[in-house]
């Protein structure tokens, strides 16, 4: 399951691929070309199952090519049934475990998810070491993501921390982070990821999901928007393993250093180039105008923190756009309660009122302490009947 390092598992490049095909900011002769590709690998892989669930949205059906791979799936899991037989009549237990594998990991090549899934049961119930049923977890997982399922995903996820509780080497602990990472990014938890993420980032092997530069692009990208100015210093800002291969990343160096230096016109501008490269992600794509608002959030939530009133016009020339833009933009995250400012249309100034902390959590005291003085005379009222 383990690639070189830095080599995706081929089965996630081609759903990579076929999220491209079905995209509509991908051009045509792009298309064309992926097309061919995910033909070629879908026929090299003999994968019947899942090339009849594209014919005829994505690909189209030939039928020759369609039975073929039918004739060699056919002969090939006849090749492992024997297998599995001469195991189970002839060798020991370890034996007869690695015969059902290498079948779990036919049906996995082959993308039957069903019977992949049935498979791996079967499996995992003639397995006994704990590392070994991880092992089948994390083929679990990469059928999950391949497919985006995130019930699937979710359960395995939950099932791999119960065995960690029965044992477990950290290697194993370490790659689980980074899926847990993936999944909660994916679903639009994007604090607890980025915290998984930078656990993970100094033991990073998980390469069979994605290449550690997608690794950093994804680690930069929910540390954003999840982290205080502190600790974006500390654990990005300054961080070896991201500095020794950002700069790879088109416009994320950029992205990440003019937001910490304030720099806010260089960020827009990188935000703009990094923009297309989020759209045409298959985890962060469903979350894009969501990613948008909460980048844009923390930058006019950080730009208005070191005044008590600014212009339009010097927070306009600040960010490099127009006084229109920034009005229009600002009374919309005013009117959602993402800033806490108001707008003197007339003297063309923004206001902050930004909110006591302390006050805050008296109020909050308060009200709790009113709703336990109301809990507990109920509860008096009873006592006396």
């Amino acid at each position: 399951m383990e690639g070189e390092e830095g080599t995706q598992q081929p089965q996630l490049v081609l759903a990579d691929n076929l999220f491209l095909l079905t995209h509509g900011d991908v051009d045509d002769i792009e298309k064309v070309r992926l097309r061919d590709e995910v033909f070629n690998y879908i026929i090299s892989n003999d994968m019947a199952p899942l090339y009849e669930t594209l014919v005829p949205k994505v690909l189209d059906l030939d039928q020759k090519v369609l039975d073929s791979m039918r004739a060699k799936i056919d002969d090939e899991l006849r090749k492992l049934d024997e297998r599995i037989a001469d195991a189970e009549e002839n060798l020991g237990e370890s034996e007869v475990r690695e015969a059902h594998l290498a079948k779990s990991l036919f049906f996995v090549r082959i993308g039957d998810k069903e019977k992949a899934l049935e498979q791996l049961k079967l499996t995992e119930s003639k397995t006994v070491a704990v590392g070994q049923k991880m092992d089948l977890v994390f083929y679990t997982l990469l059928i999950g993501f391949f497919h985006m399922d995130f019930n699937l995903i979710s359960k395995g996820i939950d099932k791999a921390k119960n065995l960690f509780e029965e044992g477990g080497d950290w290697e194993r602990k370490n790659r689980l982070k980074v899926y847990e990472g993936l999944y909660c990014m994916s679903t639009r938890n994007f604090k607890k990821a980025a915290n998984l993420f930078l656990d993970s980032i100094s033991t990073f092997t998980t390469y069979e999901i994605f290449p550690y530069d997608t690794f950093v692009f994804y680690t930069v990208l929910t540390s954003i928007i999840s982290l205080d100015r502190v600790s974006l210093k500390q654990k990005v800002v300054d961080a070896p393993e991201i500095l020794t291969v950002i700069g790879k990343i088109p416009y994320l160096s950029d992205f990440l250093n003019s937001l910490y230096e304030c720099q806010y016109k260089s960020f827009f501008s990188a935000f703009a180039g990094l923009t297309e490269h989020i759209k045409l992600d298959r985890y962060l794509h469903p979350h894009f105008r969501y990613y948008m608002r909460e980048v844009r959030t923390v930058v006019y939530s950080q730009f208005l923190e070191s005044y008590k009133s600014v212009t339009i016009e010097a927070m306009a020339k600040a960010f490099g756009v127009t006084v229109d833009f920034i009005d229009l933009e600002l009374s919309h995250y005013i009117a959602a309660g993402k800033l806490h400012c108001k707008i003197d249309k007339v003297a063309g100034v923004l206001e902050t009122n930004r909110p006591d902390a302390k006050n805050a959590l008296y109020q909050a005291t308060i009200k709790q302490g009113d709703f336990l003085l109301n809990r507990i005379q109920k509860l008096s009222r009873v006592i006396d009947l």
